[in-house]
């Protein structure tokens, strides 16, 4: 068992959404989050003050999947949210220990489903 999570533009989701429906992904959760990285923000002027913005506006996408998913769910992330720009995002894939489904008391990969 695997827990992908991936940080992306928010115009994005969208994209990133249908690709992970045809890739037979249904189950996410998304979380909207602020970060830097490559990026660092930007400057800009508000009421005649330069203001600095270092952390910028990200969706966060939390997956937990079976080992079998993992490629699929990735390449899917990926086609989704690319766009060849700096700021794309990144996608970090984590061992899981376990997973429970609360409703039926399954663990481990039955409760991913």
């Amino acid at each position: 068992m695997k827990m992908i999570i991936a940080v992306i533009q928010p115009e994005k989701l969208d994209d990133v959404k249908e690709s992970l429906f045809h890739a037979e992904v249904h189950k996410m959760t998304v979380s909207r989050v602020r970060g830097c990285g490559t990026q660092m923000g930007f400057t800009e002027h508000y009421r005649g003050q330069v203001r600095s913005v270092s952390l910028l506006e990200k969706v966060r996408i939390e997956i937990a999947v079976n080992e079998e998913f993992v490629d699929e769910t990735v390449k899917a992330i990926v086609k989704g949210a690319k766009s060849g720009n700096i700021g794309d995002g990144k996608i970090f894939v984590m061992p899981m220990d376990d997973c429970i489904r609360i409703r039926t008391d399954e663990t481990g990969h039955d409760a991913i489903g």
